[in-house]
């Protein structure tokens, strides 16, 4: 039976709420901030959630992308305590039984309906999780075809500059950054995630100068300890090269 419009409004909103709450906690990847309960408390929610609503694709994605992303959390920093980037995470210190978890929410909401947002995001979580080693290739070309799919849902500035990311690995950094400079200026020069990609595709394409001024510029954005620590170190390497 079709849902009611007002009841489908109201289960995105819960989803969106958990998504943003989930957001802050993943952003500290130390567990030690001021959000660092909301992801055990967000792993609870979700589970309950699809227990609840068991064929709900969306609310099974959501479940599926927070274990992924969870289980990847002891590998997201070194030992210095700097932030390790996705593809350069050693797959064996991630937690195979939340990934386990999250490829069965992931299953159960794809035989529902063809993948919707959280669905797709999921997916890409996903892709990554299914990475072995650090042998195996990183799956940039998986990663960019959901991506794709994705901005036919979620067509904002945050799925613009992760693509971004993967198009870089698969196209080339000029590709990346002609499509980065392509998004509207507005504000994005006070987001953290726009000035760390505009850092590293300047420092990849050898315009030294512009990718120091870029980590100068994320530095001033009040980066995570982590991140804070990964910039630091990125910006100093520009000089050794």
């Amino acid at each position: 039976m079709p849902r009611p419009a007002d009841w489908i409004e109201r289960l995105e909103a819960v989803l969106t709420t958990l998504e943003i709450a989930y957001a802050k906690a993943y952003e500290d990847a130390a567990g030690a901030g001021a959000h660092a309960g909301y992801a055990s408390e967000i792993l609870d929610l979700t589970r309950v959630l699809a227990e609840l609503l068991p064929n709900e694709p969306e609310a099974l994605a959501l479940a599926a992308l927070v274990r992924f992303a969870e289980a990847r959390r002891p590998a997201r920093q070194d030992d210095h305590g700097a932030m390790v980037p996705l593809s350069e995470q050693d797959p064996a210190r991630w937690r195979p039984t939340l990934i386990d978890a999250g490829e069965g929410y992931l299953q159960s909401a794809l035989k529902l309906a063809p993948a919707g947002p959280r669905a797709l995001q999921a997916a890409i979580h996903g892709t990554w999780c299914a990475r072995k080693s650090l042998a195996t290739p990183p799956p940039w070309r998986e990663v960019l075809a959901l991506y794709d799919q994705l901005l036919g849902f979620r067509d904002d500035v945050v799925v613009r500059l992760n693509r971004a990311v993967a198009v870089s690995e698969v196209v080339g950094a000029q590709a990346a950054l002609n499509e980065v400079e392509a998004l509207p200026m507005e504000n994005l020069q006070c987001f953290l995630p726009f000035q760390v990609l505009l850092a590293d595709l300047l420092r990849r394409l050898g315009r030294i100068p512009e990718a120091g001024a870029a980590y100068d510029a994320a530095l001033s954005l009040n980066p995570t300890l982590a991140e804070k620590i990964w910039l630091e170190r990125r910006k100093s390497s520009l000089s050794v090269g």
